[in-house]
């Protein structure tokens, strides 16, 4: 019973990943705000910020580990001083399969090294796509480097997951049209692809073989540890598949992911709204378990008011969210700390919320927890039924506590109280 309460820790517009006591500071300002997990971003800009073996092979040994960092391994660092307060620690892995921002743009030395490895669009032309440069998302080469990266932390570092986002797997929608990944096409459908990159079938191709990507790296890095987590931060469903190919319901039916983090940045509560019943409405009950979204804190120097983030964060419950991932640490810290304080003081690493409808493995745990205690909860399926919704209820009024059958905040302090 411990959803997804995060936030990322970037390198760009912050200082916390610059040193050791900046990392501790700011994650004790995690743990007191009631967060469980951070996410500390491993690899941008054409650099990891841990000392890669993979890097120096492939790209040579000045490529290492980003020279800002020279002389430390921050994630090392993250790790144990998150592991000091129970925090998890998921590395985020930013720019997946793009190079860099611009072609001047810090990262320029991978394609630089390896112009080979450059996605390309209709025109022949290196893929760009909202300022990034792209490697071939769909080139086995490419696919391999990437996977040995995420592999080497998962092998070296004891993290308790790894993270994807939106440029990992993704490609834009525009990429594909390299000589060998033109090839493959015209294997397996007798033709060249379209020259409208959004034809049906060659969308659904390209979508494929990231969704086989990521499949490969579930299979290998959970064969290293069965418990490891793997999380991946998409955009919103509709714009993820539409412009960067990216299929997220598609690795949820399948059991890719684990946790799944749609990048639902809004600033007002109606455009939030609109953007998390969309995400909610292609997923099953058992699916939205697995679900908690990114919940933007900070762009630009600016972030939402206490009040608003709040109220963001109840209607995540309202709809079965669990929890959220928030993006990004300098949100917590602006204003003298004002957003982390509103959580300390509003209770939010126990903020919870489980009623009759939701599916899960917390309602499975939750009915493990009730039937310990001799409630009858019928099968221990994680459907919270009307079975578990009566024991709940009766567990309650045991309690002295108001009767609902909902386990909100009163009730499950009252399950911790009981373990």
């Amino acid at each position: 019973m411990a959803p997804v309460r995060g936030v990322w820790l970037t390198n760009v517009d912050s200082e916390v990943l610059f040193s050791r006591a900046a990392i501790a500071e700011a994650l004790r300002d995690c743990a007191a705000a009631g967060l469980n997990t951070v996410f500390p971003v491993v690899w941008n800009k054409g650099y990891t910020l841990f000392p890669s073996d993979v890097m120096a092979a492939t790209f040579g040994e000045g490529f290492r580990l980003d020279p800002a960092h020279a002389g430390r391994d921050p994630l090392q660092e993250v790790i144990e001083e998150g592991q000091a307060l129970g925090l998890k620690v998921v590395p985020w892995f930013e720019y997946g399969f793009a190079a860099s921002f611009g072609s001047h743009g810090p990262g320029r030395h991978l394609l630089d090294l390896r112009p080979d490895w450059a996605g390309l669009d209709r025109h022949g032309q290196r893929l760009e796509k909202n300022g990034f440069i792209w490697l071939n998302a769909l080139s086995p080469e490419v696919q391999t480097f990437m996977g040995a990266l995420i592999l080497e932390v998962v092998h070296r570092y004891p993290v308790d997951g790894i993270q994807g986002d939106d440029r990992l797997p993704a490609f834009p929608v525009e990429g594909g049209y390299d000589t060998a990944s033109k090839a493959r096409f015209r294997q397996a459908f007798g033709v060249d692809p379209p020259a409208d990159c959004r034809d049906a079938r060659w969308m659904r191709w390209r979508a494929d073989r990231l969704t086989d990507f990521l499949a490969c790296l579930a299979a290998e890095a959970r064969a290293i540890r069965r418990d490891l987590v793997l999380s991946m931060a998409p955009s919103p469903f509709r714009f993820a598949y539409r412009e960067y190919l990216q299929d997220p319901l598609t690795w949820l039916r399948r059991g890719l992911v684990d946790w799944l983090h749609p990048q639902l940045y809004r600033r007002s509560l109606s455009a939030y709204r609109r953007a998390a019943r969309e995400t909610t409405a292609p997923l099953t009950a058992r699916q939205i378990s697995r679900v908690s979204p990114g919940v933007l804190i900070r762009v630009g120097g600016d972030g939402p008011r206490p009040d608003l983030l709040w109220s963001m964060i109840r209607l995540n419950r309202s709809l079965g969210f669990r929890g959220e991932v928030l993006f990004f640490h300098a949100g917590l810290s602006a204003d003298d700390g004002a957003l982390g304080r509103m959580l300390s003081a509003r209770g939010y690493g126990s903020f919870q919320l489980l009623r009759r409808g939701h599916q899960g493995d917390d309602v499975a745990e939750l009915q493990g927890l009730l039937a310990e205690k001799g409630y009858d909860v019928g099968p221990l399926d994680g459907d919270f039924g009307p079975k578990t919704q009566a024991a709940v209820g009766a567990f309650q009024r045991d309690r002295g506590l108001r009767i609902d059958g909902v386990v909100g905040p009163n009730t499950d302090a009252a399950f911790r109280g009981d373990t």
